[in-house]
């Protein structure tokens, strides 16, 4: 079955596309000998413009593949630098990238893989006051994003501006791929019309991530991006590609368009939005500025600890990173059975909670607040601030 989407590359007449080198021939010919790319297709490749969200997991894949196909004109959307920790999934930087732009080392890597493409860089966050003037001009989107605010102001912008959106998300084993915002089809927001609260889905960061899935699902988002500059094949419209690459199983649920929507079904939002406000980030914000009066940071810890204060240190992380690092004296109590561990804690005693980066011990603190506790605070930046800034001996993940 093959689904075509209307493309500006696309829809041209085959005299206006580009014509192909003699050095594109030779590059391009696996491509060439598959009927349903030939000539034709190659040069609607060559003519396509496709702009990337980010350029970290998913977007590494897609701009390593996309360059190679030959999609002319490829736009990247990043304002990150690469960290060491980058390196274990987004491999279109290395190791001698660290602390360079992103940009800076995504396009350098992808005119060796590709000279023949035009990259263009925006160094900036994607907001709603440039989403509409970046995207504008681009035959498809691809959304490589890892945080919910923007994946609503991506989506709204390309229902808005009729420009298919190919989605994808990853944590841990677990990764999902879909086509939004085409003419029939449904949008983001048809599939999830209120962003979970804030906190409720940990980040890479503090989840993880498999390194090798983004690599399977920005895949999948370059091979439907292909397919829509194509017109060939069926695209993921209307379906939600799942994928668990712990037991190595796919399975597709079936997407309608939500008529009810109010992007791209009653067309009610007609302009963007705050998406930082409608995610509830001012109220996490908020949150955590209360929550900072019962914080502690790590050197005045090791201070008081070394002058032989009393106090308790919870360590609210699992036991496999405890198996990575630990501050000395601290006792294991894991976020998932701590509501089981309450009554073995010491109310009288001061306590102090620590994590990795400072999040699930400040809920810990809360609880231990709503529960009577009163001398309890949060250990700020976690066990990554305390190497940092007190025993460096302790390694950083």
């Amino acid at each position: 079955m093959s689904t075509t989407v209307p493309l500006s590359s696309a829809a041209r007449a085959v005299d206006d596309l580009p014509p192909l080198t003699p050095d594109e021939i030779l590059r391009y010919s696996r491509h060439l000998i598959i009927p349903d790319v030939a000539l034709t297709g190659q040069r609607k490749l060559k003519a396509s413009r496709v702009l990337l969200i980010g350029a970290g997991g998913l977007g590494s894949p897609l701009a390593l593949y996309l360059a190679a196909a030959g999609v002319g004109h490829l736009g990247l959307v990043d304002f990150d630098v690469v960290d060491f920790t980058n390196l274990q999934r987004q491999v279109l930087h290395g190791t001698k990238d660290v602390g360079r732009p992103k940009l800076d080392s995504a396009k350098e890597r992808i005119n060796d893989i590709n000279p023949n493409v035009h990259v263009e860089r925006y160094e900036t966050r994607l907001t709603s006051e440039n989403a509409l003037e970046i995207i504008r001009g681009y035959d498809i989107v691809v959304d490589g994003t890892d945080n919910f605010p923007t994946r609503y102001l991506t989506n709204d912008a390309c229902v808005l501006l009729g420009v298919p959106n190919v989605y994808g998300s990853i944590y841990r084993f677990e990764g999902q791929a879909s086509v939004f915002a085409t003419e029939n089809g449904p949008c983001y927001r048809c599939l999830f019309r209120e962003p979970p609260p804030p906190g409720l889905v940990p980040s890479c960061a503090e989840g993880g991530v498999l390194g090798v899935l983004p690599g399977l699902i920005g895949t999948i988002q370059a091979t439907e991006a292909i397919k829509l500059l194509l017109g060939a094949g069926e695209p993921l419209i209307g379906r939600l590609l799942l994928v668990d690459a712990l037991t190595m199983q796919f399975r597709t649920v079936r997407l309608k368009k939500d008529p009810t929507c109010p992007a791209c079904g009653t067309h009610e939002i007609r302009e963007l939005i705050d998406y930082e406000e409608f995610c509830g980030v001012p109220q996490a914000a908020a949150e955590a500025a209360r929550d900072a009066e019962f914080e502690t940071t790590p050197r005045d810890l090791a201070a008081r600890l070394n002058a032989g204060a009393a106090i308790e240190l919870i360590d609210v992380r699992e036991p496999h990173e405890w198996e990575i690092a630990r501050i000395e004296g601290a006792r294991l109590i894991p976020l998932s059975r701590f509501t089981d561990a309450l009554p073995t804690i010491d109310s009288a005693r001061e306590i102090v909670v620590y994590c990795k980066v400072g999040a699930r011990s400040a809920r810990a603190v809360r609880q231990l607040r709503a529960a009577g506790f009163k001398r309890v605070k949060n250990l700020a930046g976690g066990i990554e601030r305390w190497s940092e800034e007190v025993d460096p001996t302790i390694p950083r993940y």
